[in-house]
């Protein structure tokens, strides 16, 4: 191990009370190990590639054969960032969210700086992985320093590269020559380039097109290992931000908020698109895929890609509308709509007239759309949601003129059986936002009847919600309601609403 003192040992007091073993390991026939790296012995091999900077907008009028061809082969989603108060869009946060999974609120990495950084509860993936089996071979190469220095400190071998053709080198003869089992690479160059140039720049492209053939010799290595039919490898592909037009990120522009995760493995489809799936969710898949346990108790925000499923408001994608009265967002943008999925339904009957009209009453909205009607307002910090969620915002709302009164609108969950023992959990992801004269109430009713409260949002809050409750006795059925109230302050977004037995 090369990692610092301190650090390791603020690591290893973390992981030594949430270690759990690894599923299983299989055997292969693979190189010896390589200048430091212990010899993997495990058929599961997983490798992730980080391009510092990448706008992945710009990868359709680049010339990219390597990465185009992989996202031929698998599973692509683009997505969004957090932007400031969250953290903004640097390199520091977007590096340590991938190799923790969690957002920064939770790894509390703000900056470039890393002062504050909580990776003692969170730590990297390799450092788990590490700790929940020492004999796996866990390899981290990287062009930007504090990625072998700050961020990923718990792998077998932590190695600097001097340029990105070095990393792209060292990383080749370790997947030729050694036999890593998990693997991350780290390539700067293009932010170099939207730094100087801007993403609009033929500089930028150039650099994309550099860093394409890099990949491809990168992913040859990786086929082209004598061991490699018999080998089960999940490769993944990401980046930490996007750039401005002209240059430069770590605001709340949709294109410096632009990412990505590229998967190809067992289970990916060729050619497939989705966009549900998160730089968060990259740790927890790789955990998995090398077959460590990712508990609960360790709060990840992230989860492994095959256990993501969509949610009843991820159904109402096809039917999502283009503007009405947000005239600031592209025409051809859909994006919202305020007809509730099958078994919802919105209670607008204390909504006065009026208003703007996406954002009367409980609407479902993706977060291109609602993010972009205004900035800066901290609505970039619903990352938590996935693809499509509901949103109640009296603040857009406000914006047009509208009858007397404030906004008052409920969501109401479908009709769901109680289980027999009584006892059950209410999930959900949510970003209560204040700013201004608000209530957010949950609230369940029991076979039709009245209401009851069940919690009670006054101040910000952004989490994964888990409500126990026990039903009253007789009950056979259960309704939740999500209730937002407010005079021109600010929102509520509830998202992956599940009930789970607690038996």
């Amino acid at each position: 191990m090369h990692t610092p003192t301190l650090i390791r040992a603020a690591v290893a007091a973390a992981l030594a009370m949430s270690v759990l073993p690894l599923a299983g390991a299989a055997t292969a026939s693979t190189p010896a190990a390589h200048n430091g790296l212990p010899d993997g012995t495990r058929q599961q091999k997983t490798l992730v590639i980080g391009v510092d900077g990448a706008t992945f907008s710009k990868f359709a009028t680049a010339d990219m054969p390597n990465l185009k061809g992989f996202m031929a082969q698998g599973m692509t989603s683009r997505h969004n960032l957090y932007a400031s108060p969250m953290a903004p869009t640097l390199s520091g946060p977007g590096w340590a969210t991938v190799a923790t999974g969690v957002w920064p609120d939770k790894h509390r990495v703000v900056d470039n700086s890393f002062t504050g950084a909580d990776f003692a509860q969170y730590p990297d993936y390799q450092s788990r992985l590490e700790a929940a089996d020492p004999t796996a071979s866990t390899l981290v190469v990287g062009t930007w320093g504090p990625v072998t220095t700050d961020i990923f400190t718990g792998a077998d071998v932590l190695e600097a590269g001097a340029s990105d053709d070095d990393t792209a080198a060292r990383t080749v003869d370790y997947l030729t020559h050694g036999n890593p089992d998990s693997t991350f690479v780290h390539l700067d160059d293009v932010d170099h380039a939207g730094h100087d140039h801007g993403a609009a720049s033929p500089e930028y492209r150039a650099a994309l097109e550099a860093t394409d053939v890099r990949v491809g010799r990168i992913l040859d290595a990786v086929t082209s290992r004598p061991a490699y039919a018999g080998e089960d490898w999940l490769i993944m592909v990401t980046a930490d931000h996007g750039h401005t037009e002209a240059g430069g990120h770590g605001g709340d522009s949709p294109q410096e908020r632009e990412t990505f995760v590229i998967a190809r493995g067992a289970g990916y489809a060729a050619g497939s698109v989705r966009q549900d799936v998160k730089i968060v969710d990259i740790a927890p898949t790789v955990l998995g895929h090398e077959g460590a346990s990712v508990p609960a108790a360790w709060g990840l925000d992230g989860e492994p890609v095959p256990d993501l499923d969509a949610d009843a408001f991820d159904g109402l994608r096809s039917r999502l509308k283009p503007r009405a009265d947000e005239v600031s967002l592209p025409d051809t943008l859909k994006g919202w709509t305020t007809t509730a999925p099958r078994g919802w339904r919105v209670d607008n009957s204390a909504m006065p007239s009026g208003g703007v009209t996406e954002w009367r009453g409980w609407s479902f909205a993706t977060d291109e759309f609602w993010t972009g009607t205004e900035r800066g307002q901290g609505r970039e910090t619903n990352v938590r949601a996935r693809s499509v969620f509901a949103v109640a915002d009296s603040d857009e709302w406000d914006d047009k003129d509208h009858g007397a009164g404030r906004f008052d609108s409920t969501l109401i969950g479908p009709s769901y059986r109680v289980p027999d023992d009584g006892t059950f959990s209410a999930d959900y992801v949510t970003d209560y936002r204040v700013d201004g004269p608000q209530t957010g109430d949950v609230s369940i009713s029991w076979d039709g009847g009245a209401p009851q409260l069940l919690k009670s949002y006054r101040s910000d809050v952004n989490k994964a919600e888990r409500l126990t409750v026990s039903a009253p006795a007789g009950a056979d059925t259960f309704q939740l309601r999500f209730r937002y109230t407010g005079t021109n302050s600010a929102f509520w977004t509830i998202d992956q609403v599940e009930i789970h037995d607690a038996g």
